[in-house]
């Protein structure tokens, strides 16, 4: 059974309709990754799923109805999410980012240490202080402290210097070959993705234009859908 189901989403920002049909699945473990040109739906999915903003279609999460529960709630079920521009908590200090979200569980300040082992030496800054490659580790720490079953990244290395980049998408693996924990990914560079993603699905206008295994995603597929 999949652990996150989503079949024929429709959603809106008052009276405009951003979603018209969105598809997909994640099971336990799997890492899929989430594309599409900018303004084709991806953000909206993910405030879909994490139920901040309210929305039509099946969407469930091991086999509960999301639509009736608020996002704090979804979240408890074990909805972890990195946002899109970081939203660390700037005035805070590392460890009091990573202390507000933390969730019973296996995942702690010494694990996120260890993944992230810059983090320990700021541990003490303010997050304000830290450079964008470092808030973008903090936000994917703090996202971890929830223990969370899927964890949702929207964007995680967008903007970062190539190192950064390498560095956060080489945790992305960690995670992948060493927990049970799914991961739902946006981001652009089909490249990238195909070291960490199992299956893809390609968005246009609002709606799934293509699913498959990710080795199964051709260039003209990806050209057409996600190219600039």
């Amino acid at each position: 059974m999949s652990l996150l189901r989503v079949e024929g989403l429709e959603a809106r920002y008052g009276v405009s309709q951003a979603l018209f049909g969105v598809t997909l699945e994640v099971g336990a473990g799997e890492a899929v990754a989430l594309m599409g040109r900018n303004g084709m739906g991806k953000t909206t999915t993910v405030r879909a799923i994490c139920r901040m903003l309210p929305s039509r279609g099946v969407l469930r999460f091991d086999g509960q109805d999301l639509h009736r529960l608020p996002s704090h709630r979804a979240a408890r079920l074990g909805i972890g999410l990195v946002p899109e521009g970081r939203r660390c908590f700037r005035d805070l200090t590392v460890v009091e980012n990573l202390l507000a979200a933390a969730r019973p569980g296996p995942w702690d300040r010494a694990k996120v240490a260890e993944l992230f082992p810059r983090l320990e030496e700021r541990s003490g800054q303010v997050a304000a202080s830290l450079s964008g490659g470092e808030q973008q580790m903090l936000a994917i720490g703090r996202a971890l402290m929830t223990n969370p079953r899927l964890m949702i990244l929207d964007e995680a290395t967008e903007g970062l210097a190539p190192l950064v980049r390498a560095e956060i998408w080489a945790a992305l693996g960690q995670l992948r070959d060493a927990t049970e924990m799914a991961l739902l990914v946006i981001d652009k560079s089909v490249r990238e993705l195909a070291q960490v993603a199992d299956r893809a699905v390609l968005l246009e206008r609002g709606e799934t234009v293509w699913s498959g295994a990710m080795a199964e995603l051709t260039p003209d597929v990806s050209e057409r859908y996600v190219g600039v």
